[in-house]
């Protein structure tokens, strides 16, 4: 006798579920594919490490404070100064070394004025004595301190007890024999920094 094949009766409602199923195991498995393709737009820490800019608002900072971002592994300064700090730059130009800043290495052009920064009142500055490499203390105010009665505002090695002033100049007869660097900077906006790239021109 002949087998009689046997047919099982197709249930839509079955067949919709594993469609469905399979539609959403394949959505997650390309989310989960994905996430690195999209981490990759990223800069890596690496990328970071060799210079990809960092960009940071500075509409939080207040006058006669700092804040520090890192930026190639060095530590920014970046300080809000009011226009009182400012003024008192020209009276210090013969206690300072290159008072002009002339030095490129330390001053790029954009930065070559008395304040040493596209805006008065926005410093910018790496981080890192030029002696020995320890960090400065940032102390704005202008009163008599321990290390000079005569103090104007800036920043102070307590390594070595190298003293610059409010722009980063140093003072003479110091450990330190630069000024404080400027690294390459620019606004992107009124409020907005962007540490890593100059102005376009330079200037």
């Amino acid at each position: 006798m002949a087998n009689d094949e046997i047919h099982t009766p197709v249930d839509p409602g079955r067949r919709r579920f594993l469609t469905a199923t399979t539609a959403v195991v394949g959505a997650v498995g390309a989310g989960f594919a994905a996430v690195p393709f999209i981490k990759s737009w990223n800069p890596s820490a690496r990328a970071k490490l060799a210079g990809a800019p960092v960009v940071r608002s500075v509409s939080d900072i207040e006058v006669g404070t700092q804040i520090e971002v890192i930026w190639r592994g060095q530590p920014i300064y970046i300080a809000r100064r009011s226009p009182a700090m400012v003024e008192t730059l020209a009276a210090l130009n013969d206690k300072v070394v290159d008072p002009e800043s002339n030095n490129a290495d330390q001053t790029p052009t954009f930065a070559k004025n008395q304040h040493r920064s596209i805006k008065p009142e926005i410093l910018v500055l790496v981080g890192v004595c030029t002696h020995l490499g320890c960090a400065p203390q940032f102390i704005p105010e202008v009163k008599p301190q321990a290390f000079d009665p005569d103090w104007k505002g800036g920043y102070f090695c307590p390594c070595h007890k190298s003293k610059y002033d409010i722009a980063g100049r140093v003072y003479h007869a110091q450990p330190a024999p630069l000024a404080l660097p400027v690294p390459p900077y620019h606004f992107q906006d009124d409020e907005t920094l962007v540490i890593g790239i100059e102005p376009q021109g330079g200037a």
